[in-house]
């Protein structure tokens, strides 16, 4: 059969997007906790693709990069994903902003395909998920190192290299005096360790379970969830118990699962004693048994956000107050203005809620054609052979986990969030999709 990546003279020299793309793709993850720079490869690797793949066709034709129905749902999923803000941005709380995301947004379907590509041949596929797998371990045994000795020695290495750059560090001082948990490598001026490791750790566990099986998946899935306690984000624990779920099943059964289960509560309730961040967070949660006051406080705000998202929604049903205007319309629908709100001073800056941030951003049009988006995606799942979901399982997990509705969310239509969800949508798109190679 011939190979996925053009029978042509570009693909010998390497000039084609094929033969990168996994490079790209692990660089582009690898650079996350530098968002500045890693948005710069998201954009290199997008007009790469761009450019290369116009040359490619004025020379004669692009050929099978990827397969038909891989194009195809890899586009359609970037559709569902920026019709909504196009559409919002017509009468957008803040206008500018509104149509810079429409206009940005479009880098991302070239680096969909690329990303899409990378998943062509079984080669790459290996490389790219096993590289996202590496990533992900190296990020936790980084984070545990900091649990230990109190730095994160990555982060440590690369505030040390800005301020030999730059004459400062990463993070100012009143910034890392301010975090209260495990940062890892992302740094206490960017707490999002949590959810980034719960979303990426299928690629690190399904690897985990395929080469070590039932001892090597939990003792790298206790290590991960050790991390995961103290990095201190709850909707990052939903998340991974998602995860467990839906990696763990089939290797150890729902005894295994229940198991699991009861060793993570028990550790959790350790780690409150022995932890002043931890047993905090549990004592907040608990605030959700003393009303709608302590619902707020556990919710760490959330309901009053939520709340203002409903006023947005019903001010604004049809397309919402425009892709990232949240915080500019806020004010106006703020329920609890004489109140002085959990996160500080300043308006909330998105919904906290995927169904609501699509709601109140974009609207109906915007949530109609996300659900569009996702019946495409299950739709290709329900009729992929075992083999096609087999090879797709580890970026399937980690999208649905990503976008599961009954959790709280960083916004999808922020540059750092959006990137990391349209990758996991094209990984899950290529791998599912491609012609069956060797």
């Amino acid at each position: 059969m011939q190979n996925s990546l053009v029978d042509t003279p570009a693909t010998k020299d390497g000039r084609l997007p094929g033969r990168w793309a996994p490079v790209w793709v692990i660089a582009y993850v690898v650079l996350w906790p530098l968002p500045g720079i890693a948005e710069s490869v998201l954009v290199l690797g997008a007009l790469y693709t761009a450019v290369r793949l116009v040359m490619l066709r004025m020379r004669g034709g692009i050929g099978p990069l990827l397969s038909v129905p891989a194009w195809a749902l890899t586009s359609v999923l970037f559709f569902a994903y920026w019709l909504p803000q196009l559409v919002s941005a017509l009468d957008a709380a803040d206008p500018g902003r509104a149509w810079s995301k429409v206009a940005g947004g479009l880098r991302y379907l070239p680096f969909m395909w690329l990303v899409a590509i990378a998943m062509a041949t079984p080669q790459r596929r290996r490389t790219t998920f096993t590289g996202l797998a590496v990533v992900a371990g190296i990020w936790m045994l980084d984070a545990l190192a900091q649990a230990i000795i109190g730095t994160s020695p990555l982060f440590w290495s690369l505030d040390q290299l800005k301020w030999l750059v730059s004459g400062h560090g990463l993070c100012a001082p009143e910034e890392a005096a301010l975090a209260d948990r495990l940062s890892g490598i992302f740094g206490p001026c960017n707490l999002k360790l949590g959810q980034v490791l719960a979303s990426v750790s299928p690629f690190l566990l399904f690897l985990v379970g395929h080469r070590w099986g039932r001892l090597g998946w939990f003792v790298v899935a206790a290590l991960m969830g050790v991390v995961l306690v103290l990095a201190g984000s709850r909707a990052s624990l939903i998340t991974y118990a998602l995860v467990l779920l839906l990696s763990g099943w089939r290797l150890i059964g729902i005894k295994g699962l229940l198991l699991t289960l009861l060793i993570g509560v028990l550790a959790v309730a350790g780690l409150a004693l022995v932890s002043p961040q931890v047993g905090e967070r549990v004592s907040r949660t608990t605030l959700a048994l003393h009303g709608e006051r302590g619902v707020n406080e556990a919710l760490s705000g959330r309901s009053q956000i939520w709340g203002a998202a409903l006023c947005m929604v019903r001010e604004h049903p049809i397309n919402g107050v425009g892709a990232r205007g949240f915080r500019e319309a806020y004010p106006h629908c703020d329920p609890a203005p004489q109140q002085a709100p959990s996160w500080g001073d300043g308006p909330a800056l998105h919904a906290h809620q995927i169904v609501l941030e699509i709601l109140a951003e974009t609207g109906l049009l915007g949530l109609l054609l996300w659900l569009a988006g996702m019946a495409m995606a299950v739709r290709a799942w329900a009729y992929a052979p075992p083999e096609a979901r087999d090879r797709a399982r580890p970026a399937a997990v980690a999208l649905a986990v990503t976008v599961f509705p009954l959790n709280t969310h960083l916004a999808f239509y922020s540059a750092f969030w959006g990137g990391l969800t349209i990758l996991l949508a094209a990984l899950y798109a290529g791998a599912l999709l491609a012609e069956k190679q060797e």
